[in-house]
């Protein structure tokens, strides 16, 4: 008798963040998920009012724009507006809950940085969201080894778990930076953003107040 349990109906990722800008670095995460975790989709999810976050984010519907360029040409990718259209406080839970009740039997994923999973204790209702994706977490350039950290979930341990991801130090803070000081030129821009990211940057001036 097999006793392993039953294969899940599919696979599916949850992938959120501000993506203000969205960066070459985000790019490179989505087709690591896509391809070590065999997803049949990517749910990217602009964030809406992130609770967590002390600066203004720059207009939904820049943020949405520049995700749908940044993700266009990768497969399994859907970029999800649930988030920006919630009112109020953007909470994880929430749209994991959704995603769950639209895809029922799926193995859902959740992809985090290494700085998020830090303060994972801290999200709203962190244990249900436990209960409901397998957190994936990928490192930053300056980021310590998380695996140790894993052991302080005791028997939740078995819940997280890494993504394979080439060190890129690039940040959404560098970008906006750059941007404002009205010095950067497009080549500066492009190297760190996909480059029709840049022209839409470009073409709304976005940042230069900041």
């Amino acid at each position: 008798m097999n006793s392993r349990p039953p294969a899940p109906d599919k696979r599916i990722g949850v992938f959120g963040g501000a993506f203000d800008p969205p960066h070459k670095a985000h790019v490179a995460l989505a087709e690591a998920a896509i391809a070590q975790f065999g997803l049949d989709t990517l749910y990217v999810v602009p964030t809406g009012i992130a609770w967590h976050k002390s600066q203004a984010l720059s207009a939904p519907e820049h943020r949405l724009d520049m995700a749908r360029l940044a993700f266009e040409a990768i497969p399994h990718v859907q970029v999800d507006e649930r988030e920006v259209q919630r009112p109020g406080p953007t909470f994880t839970i929430d749209t994991l809950l959704a995603l769950q009740a639209e895809n029922p039997g799926a193995q859902i994923h959740l992809f985090i940085g290494a700085d998020q999973f830090a303060a994972f204790r801290q999200w709203h209702r962190w244990q249900d969201i436990l209960d409901i994706a397998i957190i994936c977490i990928a490192g930053r350039a300056q980021s310590m080894p998380v695996e140790p950290q894993f052991e302080a979930y005791e028997s939740r341990s078995s819940r997280f778990t890494l993504l394979n991801l080439p060190l890129m130090p690039v940040s959404a803070t560098q970008i906006r930076q750059l941007a404002a000081s009205g010095a950067a030129t497009a080549g500066e821009i492009t190297r760190l953003v996909p480059e029709a990211v840049a022209r839409y940057i470009s073409l709304h001036q976005l940042y230069r107040s900041h």
